[in-house]
C-alpha cells in the first residue's frame, strides 16, 4: 500500500479497511487481520494499526472478541457507507466544484467521464 502524505496513515488505513468492505471481500461476521498481520503485510507500525483498530470499533464498523480477533460488524456496511459519504462530501466534493468552476468544465462532460470510468472499472 502507498501512503498519500495529506492525510494521517491510520485513517488511510481505515479506507482500505472500509473498501474492502463495500466491495464485499470482507463480508459480515468475518474475521479480519490481527494487529501484527495487518502492520506486517501494510508495512507499518503495529501501533498505527491499532490506531485504525479503535478508530473503526469507535465508528462500530468492526468489533472484537476477546481473546479471538476483530470482525465486520452487522452494520459494518451502512456505517462504512454514512462514514465515506460524510467525507467525501465535507473533504473531497468542495476540491472538486472548485476544479470543475476554475477549469470551465461543463457537468455534461463530467457524466461522460463518469459513465466511461464506470464502464472500465465496474
Amino acid at each position: 500500500m502507498e501512503f498519500r502524505d495529506n492525510q494521517a496513515i491510520y485513517l488511510q488505513i481505515a479506507e482500505y479497511i472500509c473498501e474492502r468492505i463495500l466491495l464485499k471481500q470482507w463480508k459480515i461476521g468475518d474475521k479480519i487481520a490481527s494487529v501484527r498481520e495487518l502492520a506486517i503485510q501494510l508495512e507499518v507500525n503495529p501501533n498505527t494499526v491499532v490506531r485504525t483498530y479503535e478508530f473503526l470499533q469507535q465508528k462500530e464498523i468492526i468489533f472484537t472478541k476477546r481473546g479471538m480477533g476483530f470482525f465486520v460488524s452487522d452494520e459494518a456496511e451502512d456505517k462504512v457507507l454514512a462514514f465515506r459519504k460524510d467525507e467525501f462530501l465535507g473533504n473531497e466534493l468542495p476540491v472538486f466544484f472548485k476544479n470543475v468552476h476554475l477549469l470551465g468544465l461543463d457537468f455534461d462532460f463530467i457524466k461522460e467521464k463518469y459513465e466511461a470510468y464506470k464502464t472500465a472499472n465496474f
